[in-house]
């Protein structure tokens, strides 16, 4: 049975509801469910993901409050919520990733992965030896179309998996996750991970271990690819001070 969203001991902070619990509890929980249990969603949003969450929020909300799990992936996240009083561990869902292959996944387990190109998966299935991988990388912009969004939900329906990694980039990914936990006929756990795969395949480089401990991932990402990424990093991610500063002052005295 999904956890009640709402459930005590839970916080809340820039109007997104996190589960304040680290990786190993984190990798445990997932590990008790049952390989029947009814599908549902663990969320790892980031400064970029609340970002767009303010933009869009009586669109996006929801896919954050219908996920079984919702944890911190961001140092920055994490500094601001300690500014507020609030303990926010910080779960990146790079290294849940990692640590799912390395620690929980077991041979015989079934797994399903929306999204990541051909040379991505079969690189997967050689570091973690199994041949039970499922596969389906939908075209860009899908998420336009609803037929495009229901192709990956069947998908995901017909190709019963332990565990589904959807690797389609956010909100794409929350959006096919809710999809497919809303029509009730899935099992398994999905993940949204966006390019955890890649780091995990050795297709793309993480930061040095300082600079994730210094909280400046970010800047090794912007260096590698400029082009990309210098609006999300250099124009939209500042957005969050903004953010905090209107949550902060405009929150009740008692607000939990």
């Amino acid at each position: 049975m999904r956890e009640n969203f709402n459930s005590a001991g839970n916080v809340l902070f820039l109007g997104v509801v996190f589960k304040p619990i680290h990786m190993d509890e984190v990798l445990q929980r997932i590990s008790e469910r049952e390989v029947s249990a009814p599908f549902t969603y663990v969320v790892t949003p980031n400064v970029d993901h609340i970002v767009r969450l303010h933009a869009g929020k009586d669109r996006l909300m929801p896919l954050y409050y219908d996920a079984w799990m919702c944890l911190c992936d961001s140092k920055v996240l994490q500094l601001l919520a300690r500014i507020a009083m609030r303990s926010l561990p910080v779960v990146r869902g790079s290294d849940l990733t990692a640590r799912l292959f390395t620690d929980v996944i077991k041979s015989g387990d079934h797994i399903c992965v929306i999204g990541g190109d051909d040379k991505v998966v079969d690189l997967l299935e050689i570091s973690v030896g199994s041949d039970l991988i499922s596969h389906y990388n939908p075209p860009m912009g899908f998420v336009e179309s609803p037929g495009e969004i229901e192709k990956c939900v069947e998908f995901i329906i017909d190709h019963p998996s332990r565990y589904v990694f959807l690797a389609v980039g956010s909100p794409q990914q929350e959006i096919v996750a809710r999809a497919v936990q809303k029509t009730g006929k899935a099992t398994g756990t999905g993940f949204c991970i966006g390019a955890s795969i890649d780091f995990l395949t050795g297709k793309e480089v993480r930061s040095p271990n300082w600079m994730q401990k210094c909280s400046i991932e970010w800047l090794f990402r912007l260096l590698q690819d400029p082009k990309r990424l210098w609006r999300r990093y250099l124009l939209h991610g500042p957005v969050i001070f903004l953010i905090f500063l209107a949550w902060l002052f405009s929150r009740p005295p008692k607000n939990s």
